[in-house]
């Protein structure tokens, strides 16, 4: 009888330390909202499955904070993040936003076609045609300035640099407001061939 009582008592035991350690695993909201970014932009945070997806590990919270408020508002409209940011609190978006930033920059490799053009226009902009020089405000090195939220370029993906250098140029994007404009004016005065080798440039800096 003893030893049925204490056979039974183990196997309650057992059940119940299955149980908790099921419920253990299983994945908050928080890990069901990263596993859905992670589907588009992979599980490092740089590795989207299109070419014009943008890197986000890395980036510092401020600024991915920004952008995802502007998404969820509508103030900067992406298509493809529609809904995605719904009914999200800004808890949640910072929460989001530190993630990301906690994880390391992914660099990629520039190509030789145009890399001087672009060094020189990411160093040092074009005189001529009042364009200011990237590093002024996303450091030489590429990795921005956290306090004023101006981003990580460091590795960010060449059709995402060129896509976004476009849409600040054509007036499509407008997320600059804060600074003046500033990358409105500046993209306005870059030919393709310029966006082009200063986005191949930032490919591969670091």
């Amino acid at each position: 009888m003893r030893f049925l009582k204490w056979a039974m008592f183990s196997i309650a035991l057992m059940a119940t330390t299955a149980n908790a350690a099921a419920k253990a695993e299983e994945p908050t909201a928080f890990d069901i909202t990263i596993g859905v970014c992670a589907s588009c932009h992979g599980q490092d945070g740089a590795t989207g499955i299109a070419p014009d997806y943008p890197n986000l590990a890395g980036q510092n919270a401020r600024y991915l904070l920004t952008q995802m408020q502007m998404i969820q508002s509508g103030e900067r409209p992406v298509p493809l993040m529609a809904g995605q940011l719904d009914g999200k609190s800004e808890e949640e978006l910072l929460r989001l936003a530190e993630h990301y930033a906690a994880m390391p920059v992914k660099v990629g490799r520039s190509r030789e076609e145009n890399l001087d053009a672009g060094m020189r226009i990411y160093r040092g902009g074009i005189m001529a045609k009042g364009v200011a020089a990237c590093s002024a405000c996303h450091s030489p090195t590429g990795k921005g300035n956290a306090p004023a939220g101006f981003p990580v370029l460091s590795g960010q993906r060449f059709d995402y640099v060129v896509a976004q250098l476009v849409a600040y140029r054509e007036g499509v994007r407008k997320t600059d407001g804060e600074y003046g404009s500033m990358m409105r004016g500046v993209a306005s005065r870059l030919t393709d061939t310029e966006i082009r080798a200063v986005a191949n440039y930032i490919q591969g800096l670091y």
